[in-house]
């Protein structure tokens, strides 16, 4: 399998003291993506999501690849560190910084929690993209057992 190569650009000079995004083992899937604030931040539970800067541009340039912007897990789960809007989307042509929209999920009433600069906050994972085209038609071809069912339709 070929390895693709990107450009990065380097936009806060401090990613590269911190360490340049990077796969931290082997075999994770995504890069860590670093908060690079210019004074720690404080997240309040249910309040607006913020916007975070990540020091980086990165062009993949190639239309069969995308990447997806993630929550750590474990921020997500211990914390209740999420994206705001779940999953961000990188097109291979976006060329700027790439932002990182950071909620706080925890009840109103529950503590704050601090993202200082240099804290990894996200992840970035590339994932091959189909581009199919399409052909409109009156019915399908071929049927299938699912049929219309959905949202829950399978069963728990």
């Amino acid at each position: 399998m070929n390895t693709p190569e990107f450009e990065l650009r380097v936009l806060d000079e401090r990613v590269r003291e911190w360490g340049l995004p990077s796969f931290q083992t082997d075999m994770s899937a995504g890069i860590d993506m670093y908060a690079c604030l210019d004074e720690p931040l404080e997240l309040q539970p249910q309040a607006d999501a913020v916007l975070i800067p990540t020091g980086v541009a990165i062009l993949m340039n190639d239309p069969n690849i995308v990447a997806f912007l993630l929550a750590r897990s474990g921020l997500g789960h211990k914390k209740g560190v999420i994206l705001g809007q779940s999953v961000g989307t990188i097109d291979a042509d976006y060329a700027n910084q790439i932002f990182i929209s950071t909620w706080l999920r925890t009840p109103p009433g529950s503590d704050p929690v601090m993202i200082n600069p240099g804290d990894r906050i996200a992840q970035l994972v590339f994932l091959p993209i189909l581009r199919p085209s399409f052909r409109v038609v009156e019915e399908f071809s071929a049927t299938t057992s699912r049929g219309m069912g959905g949202f829950g339709s399978t069963g728990v």
